[in-house]
């Protein structure tokens, strides 16, 4: 079984000796910038070890490509498994899924390590039988520590901070960001900072007009709401890291709150989300 993504092909594979099943990806590296690349990614995976992340066991190398052996993870996307029709959509779902999706980034961010790509696309399920998620795609993560001057110049429209399109120095805020409009979609299905184009999405960020004015959100908690605004702040610096996020009080909601946890979130919109989404392309280089 194959797969064929923008940046290589995905093998299933089974280990000849112990019968394990890993994903193969193989790499064109024809180019002395793609090997830099892969090499980068190799480098930043080996640092991460953590149940939230994706892990890559091996990696060999020939003269025109290289194979990465990783975890294979057959559960799909997230967003597309909770949006099933037999699915009903809990706020404490979303809890259980921004708590894995903090944990993951608050490892990334201890090793110094910033992901820079985090989206629906990029948080997958293990596996069919539960909601234990992945974050992969470490393509376009740096390495990175408190007093560096770092700037870029890529991301994902809808989910990149305001400090990427205005080519300001980026931080672990930046993560951070992109983790807000993952939550504030998550619970409604709706994009906050969305266009009609990619250069009216990029506007809206470097705006940072966002509300909670849709019906959508009548029946999100107040907690939950609390805790996306202290993501989506202009400021990078005032917002939540991953481990205050994780201290957070709806994070750190318990069955006890039922009236918390039960609370009914609706997958119509997001459904659209997710049709939108897959024929849109999943990464490209920002262009001011």
């Amino acid at each position: 079984m194959k797969r064929n993504g923008k940046f290589g092909t995905v093998y299933k594979c089974r280990n000849k000796q112990d019968g394990n099943v890993w994903a193969a990806k193989i790499i064109k590296t024809l180019r002395s910038r793609d090997k830099d690349a892969v090499k980068r990614e190799l480098d930043i995976m080996s640092r991460l070890k953590h149940s939230t992340l994706l892990r890559c066991l091996e990696a060999y190398q020939t003269h025109r490509k290289t194979i990465m052996v990783m975890e294979c993870i057959t559960g799909g996307e997230l967003f597309e498994r909770i949006t099933g029709d037999d699915i009903t959509l809990t706020e404490g779902d979303c809890i259980s899924f921004m708590r894995q999706i903090c944990t993951g980034v608050s490892h990334m961010h201890q090793n110094h390590i910033l992901h820079l790509d985090l989206k629906p696309e990029n948080i997958m399920c293990l596996d069919n039988t539960g909601y234990d998620i992945k974050i992969i795609d470490f393509g376009l993560a740096q390495r990175f520590k408190e007093g560096d001057h770092l700037k870029v110049m890529f991301g994902t429209p809808e989910f990149v901070a305001p400090e990427i399109v205005r080519y300001e120095e980026i931080g672990f805020g930046t993560d951070m960001w992109a983790v807000g409009v993952i939550c504030y979609t998550l619970l409604s299905g709706l994009s906050p900072f969305m266009g009609d184009d990619d250069n009216e999405t990029l506007n809206n960020v470097t705006e940072g007009f966002w509300d909670f004015e849709d019906e959508s959100f009548d029946d999100i908690s107040k907690d939950a709401k609390k805790f996306v605004e202290q993501l989506l702040v202009f400021k990078k610096g005032e917002r939540m890291t991953a481990l205050q996020c994780l201290q957070h009080p709806w994070l750190t909601t318990r069955d006890t709150r039922l009236s918390v946890v039960e609370n009914k979130v609706s997958t119509n919109r997001l459904k659209k989300f997710v049709a939108r989404r897959r024929w849109q392309v999943s990464c490209f280089q920002v262009s001011l």
